[in-house]
């Protein structure tokens, strides 16, 4: 397993062109960016729709919720004051190519589902720290380092709660398996200006 950025669990780093990608059409990642953090809050409700008997999701699935929509709300703001228009919902490629590998049992697929959950939050925000890194524009790099800061801990609140309901070992190795897909689907994704 790769560590990058704030021990993300990663097994491949982003490729060095994504980041000339976004600053070429910044205003379209922008517009992706608000789009992301949107599904990501109406993906942590759906958690709650679809498993409300896991009282250990519940909580921290609302929170990351509310969390997820402020960040939206912030995004949102942002694209208001550029002049640019909320943009439409996209298919997400990288998204959809991992979530293909969610198993179909009961058990096994919310063991899948929090597990990718959880990286494709790590891989959200291991972007996220590389665009804070390489803008030059002050306000943006500020915005992008604070938003990273508080996105680090997204993927361990999924991983936690994998752990609480699913044995330490079973976990591990399944997430050891899913690392390998989510590397695949980030490099399969082509580069355009948006989040994956």
């Amino acid at each position: 397993m790769a560590i990058i950025h704030d021990k993300l669990p990663l097994r491949q780093a982003t490729s060095s062109q994504w980041l000339p990608t976004i600053l070429e059409d910044f205003p379209a990642f922008l517009q992706d960016h608000a789009l992301c953090e949107k599904k990501a809050a109406a993906s942590a409700m759906a958690f709650v729709g679809r498993w409300p008997d896991r009282e250990v999701l519940v909580e921290p699935m609302i929170c990351l919720a509310k969390e997820e929509w402020q960040h939206f709300h912030e995004v949102y703001r942002v694209l208001h004051k550029r002049g640019i228009p909320l943009g439409t919902n996209d298919k997400d490629l990288y998204v959809g190519a991992l979530l293909r590998h969610a198993r179909h049992g009961p058990e096994e697929h919310f063991l899948d589902r929090l597990l990718l959950g959880g990286l494709i939050e790590a891989r959200s925000c291991e972007r996220f720290c590389l665009l804070a890194e390489g803008l030059a524009d002050e306000d943006m790099k500020s915005f992008y380092t604070r938003l990273s800061r508080e996105e680090a801990g997204h993927h361990m609140i999924f991983l936690r709660i994998a752990r609480h309901y699913f044995p330490e070992a079973q976990v591990n190795a399944r997430l050891d398996e899913l690392l390998d897909k989510e590397a695949e689907a980030m490099m399969n994704s082509p580069l355009r200006p948006t989040v994956h």
